[in-house]
């Protein structure tokens, strides 16, 4: 699955305010919402639960949140970039600036985890990492993400 199959341009966050792991996943939640057309407090809970299994914090400023939400129709995602970094309880205790949301259906099974996988090999790339850390807006960051994910 491509990149720009699974995040719109709508779906960029460029300056994410939140300053706590909940704020976050909260902040995360009413985007989807929006994009969606789920309910908040269901996509929250979902992201919720998956942190309790372990943290999706994958280091060097990297998270990925997901999980499997009831009543959607396809795996979609949603990228957001912190104005400072937040505790994430990330694996290498390093605090995240980057996060990207992959919500999936509740039957997805290949297709999410073939999300993952790309998405998991794109923000492994450190010196890609620092050029969306630097990047001016969301068409700035819109544009790195599809170029990488093409190449």
């Amino acid at each position: 699955m491509d990149i720009d199959k699974l995040i719109a341009p709508a779906a960029i966050i460029p300056a994410l305010k939140a300053r706590s792991k909940r704020q976050v996943l909260q902040e995360l939640a009413a985007q989807a919402a929006a994009l969606t057309g789920l309910p908040e407090r269901r996509i929250f809970d979902v992201l919720l639960a998956r942190e309790r299994l372990g943290t999706t914090g994958v280091g060097q400023g990297v998270a990925i949140p997901h999980g499997k939400v009831a009543g959607l129709g396809r795996v979609v995602g949603l990228f957001a970039r912190t104005v400072s970094p937040v505790d994430f309880e990330a694996v290498d205790d390093a605090p995240v600036d980057l996060f990207f949301l992959l919500l999936a259906p509740e039957d997805a099974g290949a297709e999410h985890l073939k999300a993952l996988a790309q998405v998991s090999r794109l923000l492994r790339d450190v010196d890609f990492c620092d050029k969306l850390r630097g990047a001016a807006n969301a068409d700035a960051i819109a544009a790195l993400l599809f170029r990488k994910a093409a190449a």
